[in-house]
């Protein structure tokens, strides 16, 4: 018998809060805001990973969803995660299930009484993309600020700044150092390496197996890489079998990438699953690795 949705979610709020209070000490938090792909699952929202260190907060990908869940976080001891603090965010690419929450993270905080535009550091195209939705919005942003709202005029928009290969972001908390991956033609996508005094974290974006990069993730703190399941994927028609073999990384693959960078701990995230487990997830990596390995969980603290 399944579970009912409330139920499933009980037991992961459980899981959730006992993750959140241990790892609450931490100077460097990563924290899964979103675990999903396009495919719509009520239990893990759209690519979104955030990494907190004191009370500053740096948020990777905006998939739906992510505003709520970084409110979420808050209410669970992550103090960074305050929504009105919410003000930089690195995308890894364009796809649309990785930027679909750009709007929220823009007016949202603001609402909530951020006071300084949301910055948003991406590759070529972001700036496109962050002119058009702060126009699409305008309508809003007049009626906020000439009505009787009580909100400031200078919280409700994104700037953006483009990023090639290299570092593309440094302050006294993080250094952040992207790199290209293997996710398509005609644009550039990223994953992207964050320096802070404690930890060492990849965040590989989408991809499928990238070799060039390999170096530079060795022996990082956390590894946070995307996945499908070989044993799913071998389920599903040609067609869709070329586009996902070409775009992103079976469990087997990432065993064999794990055991190459050896992470002190690897999180999976971006599941696609196509009717396996979470368990035949796991004993795909562990053909290959035998390292900690965590399926990543929406909440999730690592």
């Amino acid at each position: 018998m399944q579970l009912s949705l409330v139920y499933r979610q009980t037991l992961l709020h459980e899981k959730r809060s006992f993750m959140q209070t241990s790892a609450q000490n931490n100077s460097t938090q990563v924290v899964l805001l979103g675990t999903g792909t396009p495919n719509p699952d009520p239990l893990r929202m759209g690519p979104c990973t955030a990494i907190t260190v004191g009370e500053r907060a740096y948020i990777i990908d905006c998939g739906p969803g992510l505003v709520r869940r970084a409110q979420a976080a808050y209410e669970q001891g992550i103090a960074a995660l305050k929504v009105s603090n919410l003000t930089h965010l690195f995308l890894t690419h364009l796809h649309s299930d990785h930027t679909i929450g750009l709007p929220d993270i823009i007016f949202t905080p603001w609402v909530m009484g951020r006071k300084e535009p949301l910055q948003v550091f991406g590759p070529k195209g972001t700036a496109h993309l962050v002119d058009h939705v702060n126009k699409a919005y305008g309508a809003d942003i007049q009626a906020r600020t000439c009505g009787l709202e009580p909100i400031n005029s200078t919280g409700g928009k994104a700037e953006a700044t483009e990023f090639s290969a290299g570092v593309c972001y440094e302050d006294s908390a993080v250094r952040i150092e992207a790199f290209g991956v293997n996710h398509g033609k005609g644009w550039e996508p990223f994953g992207f390496k964050i320096t802070t005094n404690d930890k060492t974290i990849v965040v590989s974006g989408d991809t499928s197996p990238c070799p060039d990069v390999y170096d530079l993730w060795k022996n990082c703190d956390v590894l946070v890489h995307e996945v499908y399941s070989q044993k799913g994927f071998d389920r599903r028609n040609p067609d869709w079998q070329r586009y996902h073999s070409a775009m992103h990384t079976s469990g087997i693959q990432l065993g064999e990438i794990a055991a190459q960078v050896n992470p002190k701990k690897l999180v999976m995230t971006h599941l696609l699953l196509w009717g396996a487990t979470e368990v035949d997830l796991i004993n795909e990596v562990r053909q290959n690795f035998q390292g900690d390995v965590q399926v990543g969980q929406d909440l999730g603290v690592y």
